[in-house]
């Protein structure tokens, strides 16, 4: 299985330098939200109230802002039209709150312009949480019986495509996320002082370094789905090759 001294190297190759972005990105988010979380903006606007400001300046009046528990959970329901701000963004008046805050309000905005990546993403959540659960178990349990049981090789060569297809799925997820949450992040960083949340430029670069480091944690998940699926694919290849 393309291994070489007892090492599977493709998945030295393909997923590990993801995974360990993903530490990075990890190590980033906590980091710099900590640091931006003792700051607080000028004018003294919570995450909520950020919020709110930016829904108004957009005419957006048909979402809800909830709090939910847990620290960085923030997210936007398109389909209830609820904004849900976590115990680390409702109240805080940081800088890395109102980013964040700002962030999901994004999500809002695209919702409400009818931002085609956005309603993309909505139709692929069913088929990522299943393709991304499934998927690699069905295409590794294809691979691994074909391998072992060559007279069925016709049904475990299916059983891997059948995983291959419902993981592809989830890949493209992933993918299509990528310029869902850049555009959101943007969005965000461009209103804010337009708005009058932030008052100078210093906050709103604060606001940016959270959101960037955020941001790289997508890349950091867009990368290990893809690293995954192109490993499965060429183990299915190499089983191929050895009949």
């Amino acid at each position: 299985m393309f291994q070489y001294g007892g090492i599977d190297y493709t998945y030295l190759i393909y997923v590990l330098p993801a995974f360990i972005l993903s530490l990075i990105a990890q190590f980033l988010v906590k980091s710099r939200f900590a640091k931006y979380n003792k700051i607080e903006c000028k004018k003294g606007v919570s995450g909520a109230q950020a919020a709110a400001i930016l829904l108004r300046a957009n005419e957006i009046s048909d979402v809800k802002i909830a709090h939910i528990s847990g620290s960085l959970t923030d997210n936007y329901n398109p389909s209830r039209k609820v904004l849900s701000l976590s115990d680390s963004t409702f109240s805080s008046r940081s800088i890395a709150a109102v980013g964040v805050a700002a962030h999901e309000t994004g999500h809002a905005i695209q919702h409400n312009k009818g931002y085609i990546p956005l309603a993309i993403r909505k139709l692929l959540v069913p088929v990522a949480n299943f393709g991304s659960r499934f998927g690699p178990l069905l295409a590794l349990a294809g691979i691994i019986f074909g391998m072992n049981y060559e007279s069925n090789l016709a049904i475990f060569q299916l059983l891997t495509d059948i995983g291959l297809l419902l993981y592809g799925g989830a890949v493209l997820f992933y993918i299509i996320t990528l310029p869902v949450e850049f555009n959101a992040s943007r969005r965000a960083l461009k209103i804010l002082k337009s708005a009058g949340v932030f008052v100078d430029n210093s906050e709103v670069r604060g606001a940016r370094k959270v959101l960037t480091a955020a941001a790289l944690t997508y890349v950091a998940s867009a990368l290990t789905a893809i690293g995954s699926f192109i490993r499965l694919l060429l183990l299915s290849q190499r089983r191929n090759n050895r009949r």
